[in-house]
This record gives C-alpha cells, structure tokens and sequence, in this order.
C-alpha cells in the first residue's frame, strides 16, 4: 500500500492504492500508516480527477477497492449508478438497494465513503432539495455538483 499527495482546484487530496485498486480519498494532505510515494495507480487517478475537474471527464476507469460492511459497500456500489450532472435522495437510494426503509442508514455510508469523487455521495441530497451529509462539507459538495452542471442555487 502507499499514498501520495497531489495538488487539485480545491486544495490538496491525499490518494491511497494498493495492488487491488484505490483505498481511499482524503480531502487535504493526510497522512496514513502507509509509504508516502506515488504509483502508477495513485498517478493515474490523479489525472483522471484533474480532468474531472477541468470539465473533460464524466466517469472514472479505475479499480477500487473501498473496505466497509456488506450494507456500506452495497450502498457504495449504488452510488456509482447515480450519472454525472444528476442527483439521487437518500430515500431513493434506499429504494435501489431495496431496502426503502434505510434512508437513514443510507446516509450514514455516505458519510463513511472512504473514495469520495470517485464513488459520488456528493451527488445524494436531502428529501427537499438540501445539501446535507457530505463529510468534506456542503461548500464542496456545492462545488462538485456545480461542477457537474447541477443548479443549486435553489438547494439549501
């Protein structure tokens, strides 16, 4: 395992890989319990996420390997249906797991999501338009979604 930390248009992401894909995305530079270098994986997600950000890059084409429980991971994969420029509510990505009742639960992976961007949680809101369980804070969930080309001037 090993991570790297790399510049970006919000400020620095620390990207994390091992042989079976990424591990994890920090906002900020963070260090982990892991060699500080980078790879052919940690480089290569790098430049997929600049170009997410310069607007030339709608989905992701690499392996990744997020550790969590069955319900988080089952949540995590659904996530990952949800298209670029689009949003999905808690309870609807309940409804896709087939568990409608979780919504709650649902947001309580989001928040565990160990790969934001790569696996969109920033792209699930609240029932009524609100921007609400992002763990790297909704200025940069706004910014994702903007992004995308989502309007949320009317989110809250």
């Amino acid at each position: 395992m090993n991570h790297f930390v790399y510049p970006m248009p919000l400020g620095r992401l620390t990207i994390a890989a091992h042989e079976k894909g990424i591990v994890s995305i920090h906002f900020g530079d963070v260090e982990l319990d892991m060699p500080r270098k980078p790879s052919t994986l940690t480089n290569k997600t790098a430049t997929q996420i600049q170009e997410y950000f310069a607007g030339k890059r709608r989905e992701f084409d690499l392996p990744l390997d997020p550790k969590g429980t069955d319900f988080q991971l089952t949540v995590w994969k659904a996530l990952q249906t949800v298209p670029y420029g689009e949003t999905r509510t808690y309870a609807q990505i309940a409804e896709a797991i087939g568990k409608p009742h979780a919504y709650r639960a649902v947001g309580m992976a989001n928040n565990k999501n160990p790969i934001p961007i790569l696996i969109p949680c920033h792209r699930v809101i609240g029932a009524n338009n609100a921007l609400v369980g992002y763990a790297a804070g909704v200025k940069i969930k706004r910014y994702l979604l903007g992004l995308e080309g989502v309007d949320t001037s009317k989110m809250r």
